[in-house]
């Protein structure tokens, strides 16, 4: 591989995507994009003991669906990479520890997805492993328990809050496949002193601009020559934001922009206020909705710009701001 510009990555031997599982919830199959999930369910709980076991078994699952469609058994894996929005990333301790799989984890917050597809990217092109997997997740009802407030709180959401997704992404990178990973690049962590936890959109949002308009520096092109530019979990608040920001910058990003957390739900519908986070969130729809129009041929060239606020229960309660990070994959279809 070799480094175009500042921050921007070009693979020489393009890693692809071998095989993809998304699964989501109740709220997830009801919105838009039902349909292209490969597996949902109607509990809450999965069947087990609780919120946080229910997330480990999406990833779980995610992940076996994603094995299955690219014809692999778990040993044929030499890394996973994953991480989620528990505390020290357990859902995807307790998620994937059968699979026995070399394991690193991972934590950028809703960015999660695309740090983890990068650095697999990294490993399958550099050679250090022939197969590589990247998965994430999140439950409405652990998130809320962690970062906001418990469910039976009942606590009033305002109308800048995002609905956490319950919902897991697995993708499988190798050689071979159809879609592959072009190029990456890794953001830098940007603040600029948001410290409100029901308003991440604008907490997110300077970063994907920044990362955006970095990623079209260092390779020299345009929001047009993409057929798609999908952040990550802005919303309606962030994307509005991201927009102008980059419009400032003289780039105009409105005609080919398109944002997970608007796509996942239909918020005429869905009592979701300004849209859907979560790292299962850009997770499920990348894996399920984005990569299914690329094998379809409905997508050529794209880009996957999954953003994260980098906040804990612990800097919140020390009255910390939330920073942001997001993170870039150029996706094409050969």
């Amino acid at each position: 591989m070799k480094r175009i510009g500042k921050q921007t990555l070009e693979f020489s031997t393009p890693p692809s995507i071998l095989g993809r599982g998304a699964i989501g919830g109740k709220k997830e199959a009801q919105g838009p994009l039902g349909a292209d999930f490969d597996q949902t369910f109607q509990d809450t709980t999965l069947e087990t003991e609780s919120w946080e076991k229910a997330e480990a078994q999406l990833q779980k699952e995610a992940v076996a669906l994603a094995l299955d469609h690219a014809g692999l058994a778990a040993g044929e894996v030499d890394f996973i990479l994953a991480g989620d929005l528990l505390n020290q990333c357990i859902s995807s301790t307790f998620g994937l520890l059968e699979y026995q799989m070399p394991f690193l984890g991972q934590y950028g917050a809703c960015s999660t997805m695309a740090q983890t597809l990068l650095l697999a990217s990294i490993l399958v092109d550099s050679g250090a492993a022939a197969r590589a997997a990247a998965v994430t997740s999140s439950h409405f009802c652990s998130a809320e328990r962690q970062f906001r407030t418990p469910l039976e709180y009942g606590a009033q959401r305002t109308p800048t809050a995002q609905w956490t997704a319950t919902a897991a992404g697995c993708a499988i990178l190798g050689q071979g496949g159809r879609v592959q990973v072009r190029r990456g690049l890794a953001g830098k962590i940007v603040d600029l002193g948001v410290k409100d936890p029901a308003n991440m959109g604008a907490a997110m949002a300077p970063a994907a601009a920044d990362s955006i308009y970095q990623f079209l520096q260092d390779t020299g092109t345009a929001p047009g020559d993409y057929d798609g530019i999908f952040t990550g979990d802005l919303g309606a608040v962030g994307s509005e934001l991201l927009l102008q920001s980059l419009l400032d910058n003289g780039v105009d990003l409105g005609p080919v922009h398109q944002d997970c957390g608007l796509l996942l739900y239909d918020r005429d519908r869905q009592d979701v206020h300004a849209g859907g986070s979560g790292c299962g969130c850009s997770a499920s729809v990348l894996c399920g909705h984005l990569l299914k129009r690329m094998e379809r041929g409905q997508l050529r060239s794209i880009l996957f710009c999954a953003t994260g606020a980098l906040m804990s229960p612990t800097s919140s309660q020390q009255g910390e701001s939330i920073p942001g990070i997001c993170h870039v994959l150029h996706l094409v279809r050969r």
